[in-house]
């Protein structure tokens, strides 16, 4: 006869939380502490003496989509050149949602676009688009390059070369990091340049984590699969020492030294700035465990848990990246 588990033993299996359980408890709490200055423009904006433009929790809602729709397809063609650089990968591939990223971006540039062609407005109807004015102004250039690059690179998604749609894509970054930064601020090429290295980054890290895990349920049982979860962390390391560092110079720029303590407290801005730190901080931690298990576990696919989570927190800082280019930039010189 089978003798039965002991109460003890059974209490205790059940009383203990999964590793699962306790990334998603722990990446709650930071995500809920991080984002009280974050919740949108009126609450980051509270007791600044800043007035909040009109529509901008809009337009930072069709910014976080543009960020997203950009991550994906650059994510997708980043880890599909990492698995070609593997021996002995399986030939499938979960099906690419590039077509359906590119889509959803090309609806969010128009979005941003038909803004611009109100003067920085949003639209009370179709009769306030001045389309033809987007000819005129550097903003409006920029705001139709980013409408033809998405479209663009949803044609070259569905053709049968869908690697082309990396030039589009890279257009859309030129022309994202140009209108971050306009002429009439210092030196603007210097932050155009870093807020293209930052965006392209980004991207990657965002976009290559999502495809990465997707891959790894279509490898299940082969080898590959942790061999790539591999070569994505190392690349990875390098794109967030990248992001850290084109970030906290961007941050610089814009909010000198003197001024940063007084600024990330006083300034929606900087409040909301310091959720994006915290949360990086919280996504970081996250990547060296997903690391840590990779190299030390007895199963290096134990990995997947804290990377899920990983891909949770860094989906809640594109919607935070989305608020912060929403609003008004404190420069001082």
């Amino acid at each position: 006869m089978t003798r039965p588990p002991s109460r003890t033993a059974d209490t205790g299996r059940h009383a203990r939380p999964s590793g699962a359980g306790r990334t998603t408890a722990v990446l709650l709490l930071v995500v809920l502490a991080a984002l009280i200055p974050a919740l949108g423009p009126s609450p980051a904006l509270h007791g600044t003496g800043e007035a909040e433009a009109p529509g901008t929790g809009g337009i930072a809602l069709l910014r976080t989509v543009l960020f997203a729709a950009l991550s994906v397809p650059l994510g997708e063609l980043f880890v599909n050149r990492l698995a070609r650089s593997l021996p002995d990968t399986p030939p499938e591939r979960p099906r690419s949602w590039s077509p359906y990223a590119t889509s959803v971006g090309f609806v969010a540039a128009l979005g941003l676009a038909s803004v611009v062609a109100t003067g920085n407005l949003v639209p009370d109807s179709v009769a306030d688009i001045d389309v033809g004015g987007l000819y005129e102004s550097r903003d409006g250039k920029l705001a139709l390059l980013e409408v033809n690059g998405f479209l663009a690179a949803g044609l070259c998604a569905t053709s049968r070369r869908p690697g082309l749609q990396v030039w589009p894509l890279a257009a859309v970054v030129v022309a994202e990091a140009l209108r971050a930064h306009p002429t009439t601020e210092y030196s603007p090429l210097i932050g155009s340049g870093l807020t293209l290295v930052h965006l392209t980054c980004a991207s990657l890290w965002v976009g290559g984590l999502l495809y990465a895990l997707r891959t790894l349920r279509w490898w299940r049982g082969s080898e590959a699969g942790p061999a790539l979860l591999g070569l994505y962390a190392r690349v990875a390391a390098v794109l967030l020492a990248a992001v850290t560092a084109t970030g906290v110079c961007s941050s610089l720029r814009r909010m000198p030294a003197g001024t940063i303590t007084d600024q990330l407290t006083d300034t929606a801005y900087g409040r909301v700035l310091l959720a994006k730190v915290i949360l990086v901080a919280a996504v970081a931690a996250l990547a060296l465990w997903a690391r840590i298990r990779l190299t030390r576990a007895s199963d290096p696919l134990t990995a997947c848990s804290p990377a899920r989570a990983e891909v949770v927190a860094l989906g809640v800082v594109v919607a935070v990246s989305g608020l912060l280019t929403a609003l008004p930039v404190p420069i001082r010189w």
